[in-house]
């Protein structure tokens, strides 16, 4: 999937004009990296379009954070501006277009490490 495909499944998921998409994309794949362990984030960054590759670099030395899909959520909303409801709504989304975006292998591999709480949090994306 191309950059502009990915803004713009965000942007119908969300109902948000281009702008606040990208920038609640940009920001949900940021707090996705942080959360990502074992090589996980590098994995997903090498299918992703080369505009979102720096939002899933983490350096090497950094241990992978364990949170919940409410935290997720909440950071995804300061750093997207966002506030809590519209931010679920919108990290939801962006999970789900990378869902479309890559393989189904890796998408799976993504979720195992997330667990159920975000695939329930994907099932309130469109």
């Amino acid at each position: 999937m191309k950059y502009d495909e990915v803004i713009e499944s965000v942007r119908q998921r969300t109902g948000l004009p281009r702008e606040a998409a990208e920038t609640l994309t940009h920001a949900a794949l940021r707090v996705l990296a942080e959360r990502l362990s074992g090589g996980e984030a590098e994995d997903l960054q090498a299918q992703m379009p080369k505009e979102l590759k720096d939002d899933l670099a983490v350096p090497k030395e950094k241990l992978a954070q364990s949170f919940g899909a409410g935290d997720f959520t909440r950071r995804v909303a300061q750093l997207a501006d966002l506030d809590e409801p519209a931010a679920q709504i919108g990290a939801a989304a962006v999970l789900a277009t990378i869902r479309d975006a890559v393989t189904p292998g890796e998408f799976d591999d993504v979720l195992s490490q997330l667990g159920r709480e975000y695939a329930a949090l994907m099932g309130t994306a469109s």
